[in-house]
């Protein structure tokens, strides 16, 4: 039988992310910007039979399809945050958005590697004039974009309004502590796309100065070199990524000094004792909370959950309540199926 549930007890699992993050309109610009610098570079490489024009064009085809992914993330999780198939809404598309920037910037990490090795192995010529001014305009686009992003990224939090809710539920569940915000940091989405621009900006600075030691110095080996540097760093940033990225989409527990903080106020001052305690990352910057409590005299959950500390990255709580003595569902002493026949001692 299905209950009919007034709106007003009703679980709301948005946590603000049915809003416009401030890395989507950036992401938009910079897409837009790096798409028409492709399409000069291209349309130039082919009109006048330059390589690396038309090189310069395809790389940065490429990398305005990791933004693509980048911005397709943000598109998906505003749209789907209330969809009822995600348990805990759509935050966490964001980091599977970051992660799948992360592959493609080890990829092109490992590409830019490859074809670094094989020219110094198999030195080309290199048309130093063209080669530098096409690496200058790409500097100048790859700065621009780089400060688009970087600006949103410090920002991180903006501090965009989402609904404010005040449940009570019969079992333990709490959403939002009643602020009336949500944190925005913690964007891995962002990051993924500030990483791309900032490996081409990297990129053509590093050849910009490889660029230059060969021409005035004939030093024509610096630019594979500067290329096999480059891509070192690039893939450093994209391990830095994966990691962070995976530990949200894997459910890693949130950082020690949060759990500590939350098992600290639910033990203060009573007999409490928190015998189970999970904190999850369920969007940027949001984390959920599932907690058992064991205490001789134990309050109601409503009371655990005025404990928790009022902050506003603990999007949803649940507290589970056990009077000590109690053996708690699921541990290892309780784990007779009901109805069975108790199991017989030996001996």
């Amino acid at each position: 039988m299905r209950l009919n549930v007034s709106n007003d007890r009703r679980h709301d699992h948005t946590f603000g992310q049915d809003v416009k993050r401030p890395g989507e309109s950036r992401t938009m610009l910079v897409i837009a910007l790096t798409a028409a610098m492709m399409v000069v570079e291209v349309g130039a490489g082919i009109a006048y039979g330059s390589m690396a024009l038309l090189a310069d064009g395809l790389h940065m085809a490429s990398h305005a399809a990791a933004l693509t992914i980048t911005a397709f993330a943000y598109v998906y999780a505003r749209r789907h945050a209330d969809d009822e198939r995600f348990s805990f809404g759509a935050g966490k598309v964001n980091a599977l958005g970051g992660f799948s920037g992360a592959v493609l910037l080890a990829l092109f990490a490992l590409i830019m590697g490859w074809e670094s090795v094989m020219r110094l192995v198999s030195p080309v010529g290199i048309a130093f004039d063209q080669a530098i001014g096409v690496s200058v305009v790409g500097l100048v686009v790859n700065g621009v974009s780089v400060f688009l992003l970087g600006h949103g990224h410090a920002e991180g939090a903006g501090h965009d309004e989402a609904h404010e809710h005040d449940h009570d539920h019969d079992h333990g569940h709490h959403d939002d502590h009643h602020h009336g915000h949500h944190h925005h940091g913690h964007d891995h989405n962002l990051r993924s796309a500030y990483l791309h621009v900032l490996a081409d900006a990297l990129t053509s600075l590093l050849a910009i100065f490889a660029l230059l030691a060969g021409k005035y110095l004939g030093l024509a080996w610096m630019d594979p070199a500067m290329g096999i540097v480059g891509a070192l760093l690039v893939a450093r940033w994209s391990v830095g990524l994966l990691r962070a990225t995976s530990d949200v989409l894997l459910d890693h527990q949130a950082p020690l000094a949060l759990r500590e903080e939350i098992r600290a106020g639910l033990e203060a001052g009573s007999d409490a004792c928190v015998t189970d305690l999970h904190v999850w990352s369920v969007g940027p910057g949001i984390y959920s909370v599932i907690v058992s409590i064991t205490a001789t005299e134990p309050r109601t959950s409503d009371d655990y959950k005025l404990l928790v500390p009022q902050r506003a990255d603990l999007v949803h709580v649940t507290v589970e309540v056990h009077t000590r003595g109690e053996r708690a569902p699921g541990s290892s002493s309780d784990s007779t199926p009901v109805g069975a026949p108790p199991a017989r001692r030996s001996g």
